[in-house]
């Protein structure tokens, strides 16, 4: 009996033991994260990121040593859309990249904090990945899209944390951040500690932004029924195929730069299918200044040429780094006429043959055509996907 009841008792101890243990290993609740997202973000079931479909003719990766995993990504979402990346909790990168805009804004310069102006026009970030070109910012000054990632928030009229002029460096970021429930849990989960180091930043938010990806636009259904770019695309208008044709096609030039024929050369510099900019290219002629006066001659990157408008037809805000052109028809119109200005010694050597600025000698019908190949270079999830939209909303 005695002893029957010592075996009883051990069991239930090791029963307890059991249960108390399961309990203490089991999974964590992240409770922080769907207090302050709700649905938005659900770390039992994360939205694709790492796994997007992509057409077997994109071939240019700038990915490098990061690759995209579904939980950095989604904390680079967090991220993206988080005012509390500045220093007075009104700015995020979301507020000068916007979905709707193909993540990038109406405004000439968008705004900062305290009533600061981004520099230059903020950039499409669509295709961000797609893209033998490495560097980031109009002038390139990132080595990496990773580096480019916190520069915005150490920028003094950006985001802040300039360290300059009485404010904090990003040190006090981190802190900052540290101290937020949801940002221990999400570290926690994707990283297996709380620790939050510019390096994880910067991970996590180039992560997201080499997933904003398009790729379910008209010329996407027409590449993927022929062999290559220069064959007629079945579901193109004659138009859009003249305009394709005349893009991808160089174009041949007199002994003063006029042109006498072939195509207008765009896809010398944006390179089909990606649409991104050629690593070696010089800028585009356009050298002014979004405020001030002076030249700039450093401006020799450009976003991917997709989603230069939206589904209703209408421009994600205007061009180049100036956002000086208004329309499609401005910005052929531009590279139709190419003037040298005195002190640009980095214009394109393709937009100067024979020593001359180039002469394109359009046509209206040729315009025309261009502008409709342009507008088959958008998509439509873009706009509406949720895993890039705002999960404080």
């Amino acid at each position: 009996m005695k002893k029957a009841l010592i075996t009883g008792l051990f069991i239930v101890s090791i029963t307890l033991l059991q249960f108390c243990k399961s309990k203490d290993s089991a999974a964590p609740t992240y409770e922080s994260v769907t207090n302050a997202f709700g649905t938005n973000i659900n770390l039992n079931q994360l939205e694709n990121y790492a796994s997007q479909a992509v057409p077997a003719y994109i071939t240019k990766d700038n990915t490098a040593g990061n690759p995209i995993t579904n939980a950095k990504a989604t904390v680079g979402r967090v991220l993206f859309y988080d005012k509390n990346l500045s220093i007075d909790n009104t700015i995020s990168c979301a507020s000068c990249h916007q979905q709707q805009f193909a993540f990038s804004d109406t405004a000439i310069a968008s705004n900062g904090v305290s009533g600061g102006l981004t520099g230059r026009h903020s950039m499409r970030l669509v295709n961000a990945r797609f893209s033998a070109e490495a560097k980031f910012f109009w002038d390139e000054r990132a080595g990496t899209l990773e580096l480019q990632t916190t520069q915005p928030i150490q920028d003094h009229a950006e985001m802040g944390f300039s360290g300059q002029n009485g404010r904090p460096a990003i040190g006090a970021l981190l802190t900052k951040l540290q101290g937020i429930n949801y940002y221990q849990d999400l570290f926690q989960f994707a990283y297996g500690n709380t620790t939050i180091t510019e390096q994880k930043l910067q991970e996590c938010l180039a992560q997201f932004i080499r997933s904003i990806q398009s790729f379910d636009s008209k010329y996407d259904a027409g590449r993927a029924q022929v062999n290559n770019e220069n064959q007629n695309f079945p579901n193109f208008t004659a138009q859009e195929n003249q305009g394709k044709n005349l893009f991808l096609a160089p174009p041949a030039f007199d002994q003063n730069g006029v042109r006498t024929g072939g195509g207008l050369g765009c896809g010398g510099c944006h390179r089909a299918p990606e649409f991104d900019i050629d690593p070696n290219s010089g800028n585009n002629g356009i050298i002014g200044r979004i405020s001030g006066t002076g030249i700039d001659i450093t401006n020799t990157k450009a976003p991917s040429l997709r989603d230069l408008v939206n589904p209703n037809g209408s421009l994600n805000g205007n061009m180049m780094h100036t956002a000086s052109l208004t329309s499609l028809q401005s910005v052929i119109g531009h590279y139709g006429n190419i003037n040298i200005a005195p002190g640009n010694n980095r214009l394109d050597p393709r937009l100067r043959p024979n020593g001359n600025g180039q002469q394109l000698n359009l046509t209206a019908a040729e315009v025309n055509a261009v502008m409709a190949f342009l507008r088959t270079l958008t998509g439509t999830n873009l706009y509406t996907d949720k895993k890039w939209s705002n999960p404080f909303k």
